[in-house]
């Protein structure tokens, strides 16, 4: 089962006949964190019925504006490692169960997750364009210099010409 978010994942998967059990597409620049949370809970409820093992978060990475990394991220079962140092055993009371409030973070966990993935995707498709756009600045520099060159070329060649004729002509008078 998959849920996508944007339009383009949509149609990629699509193409291939994936089993799409939820999209959310036309969230713009600034996303919603509201927009995003239908979404996740389908996901979340597939996973408490047992219809799926494992959730995934497939996005881009924003490493800097040149670098723009893939990754995937398992957001369910929670995957990591136990630090010694902090393994404190407390004694806390949780009224009324601790469930619950496990539950509730959990799932505000992973739609903050998720919210991260799509920011730094939108942030990774800026950077992009901001880059394709340089590059395209870049070039029609490096064009207008070059035939600012041949404009200047075929001018003087002109003028050159046209002082040849006078010199020309003076010199039969």
């Amino acid at each position: 089962d998959l849920c996508t978010i944007g339009k383009k994942a949509s149609s990629f998967f699509a193409r291939f006949n994936a089993s799409i059990t939820a999209q959310t597409a036309n969230l713009g620049d600034q996303p919603a964190h509201e927009e995003l949370i239908g979404t996740v809970k389908v996901m979340l409820d597939a996973y408490d019925e047992g219809r799926i093992d494992r959730l995934f978060l497939v996005s881009n990475e924003f490493v800097n504006t040149m670098t723009q990394t893939p990754s995937v991220m398992q957001l369910i079962p929670a995957t990591g490692h136990v630090d010694e140092e902090l393994d404190h055993h407390w004694d806390y009371i949780y009224e009324p169960d601790t469930k619950p409030i496990i539950d509730a973070l959990m799932m505000r966990f992973i739609e903050s997750q998720v919210y991260q993935g799509v920011v730094e995707n939108i942030a990774c498709e800026m950077s992009a364009r901001m880059i394709a756009m340089k590059s395209a600045t870049d070039n029609a520099a490096d064009i207008i210099k070059e035939l600012q060159t041949i404009y200047n070329k075929a001018r003087q060649a002109a003028i050159t010409q046209e002082i040849s004729e006078i010199v020309a002509g003076a010199a039969a008078v």
